[in-house]
């Protein structure tokens, strides 16, 4: 009797989903899912310090949203209020992914210390561009074209710190999602910065002296 040939066995379908499971795992960990940042890395410090830096921005643009009558002030506010807004938000979630708090006893811009940084946070303690709370004090209470001028004259200032902080991400870190954002906050706010220069020049006045090196 001819012997019958004998069929290779069927490999069950839970051994194939588990092993493009690993596959999909491995793959993430050689992409840069090396597990969370830790509390002192760089990539937690950018997220808390940016969070922070975002927030006085749609402060600001909330202000002079609020007292301006000029179209293009108050459509560059509110772009400034969602874009920095949105961006805080992934901020915050990165640190609740990462099981870390949003706040620190670490003192602002300790991330980049080190890093060939120059000063990190003013002498106040305050991160880069951060107006100070005269200036907020006076802005408030501006109006006209002179708010318009030191809105613009602040802000030029506050994207500023906000471009040098993410430079030094993109120096610090290689995690996707982090060097992602941080090359879209050097794009969108340095070309923020030519627009509000140009909008200071339409009312006769300059920019603040730059705090980029």
């Amino acid at each position: 009797m001819d012997s019958v040939m004998e069929k290779p066995a069927r490999t069950p379908l839970f051994a194939v989903v588990a092993v493009i499971a690993l596959a999909a795992a491995a793959l993430l960990f050689v992409l840069g899912g090396r597990g969370a940042p830790g509390d002192a890395s760089p990539e937690a410090g950018f997220a808390r310090d940016m969070a922070t830096h975002h927030a006085q921005a749609v402060d600001m643009s909330f202000t002079i949203r609020d007292k301006t009558e000029s179209p293009e002030i108050r459509n560059l506010a509110f772009d400034i209020i969602n874009t920095q807004a949105n961006q805080r938000g992934m901020f915050l979630g990165w640190l609740e992914q990462w099981g870390l708090t949003q706040a620190t006893d670490m003192r602002p811009m300790a991330w980049m210390s080190g890093h060939g940084h120059a000063g990190a946070a003013s002498s106040d303690g305050r991160m880069p561009g951060l107006a100070s709370t005269e200036e907020l004090t006076r802005l408030r209470a501006a109006q006209g074209t002179e708010a318009e001028v030191l809105f613009l004259q602040l802000m030029i200032r506050h994207h500023e710190g906000g471009v040098e902080m993410a430079e030094g991400a993109l120096r610090l870190s290689d995690r996707e999602e982090v060097t992602r954002m941080a090359r879209k906050i050097v794009s969108g706010q340095q070309g923020e910065i030519k627009l509000m220069t140009d909008m200071l020049g339409h009312r006769d006045a300059k920019p603040l002296p730059s705090i980029l090196q």
